[in-house]
């Protein structure tokens, strides 16, 4: 029998959008997305709720890891459905406790507005707080990567390290990246798509497979 109770999915922006605009309180004051954005890539990244001891351990990695990210031309924004005042309350806890802040902006969307523009409430999970999404938005702000997370298991810092680079190795070099690259390892080059390119690549001197399956260093 059809479940008429069935709640509807919520919408959320896809891989290939541009990243919905919005303009939000921060820790870092009033901030506009897309103009904070500029010309960087971004990780947009939500947690359910602050003084939550999974969402301290997430919030802490990003930030030990900040300048990495900002060597890679990259900026951190983080949101929960929290007021400002707990997040500066929050923010001022870890630093006493741990020594640890969190240098980068986190919305307080304490109207779930941002929350509902990029699908972060997951009703089966929560209602009330957003679930761990990651947005990864390059410098033309198009989403190119979307990660969830229950609100039970914290995210892989090592595998939104991993992904980045291999985003912006991707672009940089018009290349793709095979089961569990990292960085210094071999790319897949792009198959030929004549068969002027298939008989090139025959008599280059990538490590191939098969014509359609050619790895090299970069």
């Amino acid at each position: 029998m059809e479940n008429n109770n069935l709640t509807p999915a919520p919408s959320m922006p896809r891989i290939g959008d541009v990243a919905p605009d919005f303009t939000s309180m921060t820790t870092f004051g009033e901030l506009n997305f897309h103009e904070y954005i500029g010309d960087s890539w971004t990780v947009l990244f939500s947690h359910p709720a602050d003084f939550t001891p999974v969402c301290t351990t997430e919030m802490s990695g990003f930030a030990l890891d900040k300048d990495w990210f900002t060597e890679r031309n990259t900026k951190l924004m983080g949101l929960s459905i929290d007021s400002i005042h707990a997040h500066i309350a929050w923010v001022n806890n870890v630093k006493k406790n741990t020594g640890v802040l969190f240098d980068f902006p986190i919305i307080a969307d304490i109207d779930m507005s941002v929350s509902k523009l990029y699908g972060m409430l997951q009703p089966g999970e929560s209602e009330t707080a957003a679930v761990r999404a990651v947005f990864f938005i390059d410098p033309s702000k198009k989403i190119r990567l979307i990660m969830y997370y229950p609100l039970n298991v914290g995210r892989s810092m090592p595998e939104i390290k991993r992904v980045l680079e291999a985003l912006q190795t991707s672009d940089t070099h018009k290349v793709a990246m095979p089961l569990n690259w990292t960085p210094g390892e071999q790319v897949i080059v792009p198959p030929p798509k004549t068969v002027e390119g298939m008989l090139e690549r025959e008599a280059s001197d990538y490590d191939m497979v098969d014509f359609y399956l050619a790895k090299k260093s970069l």
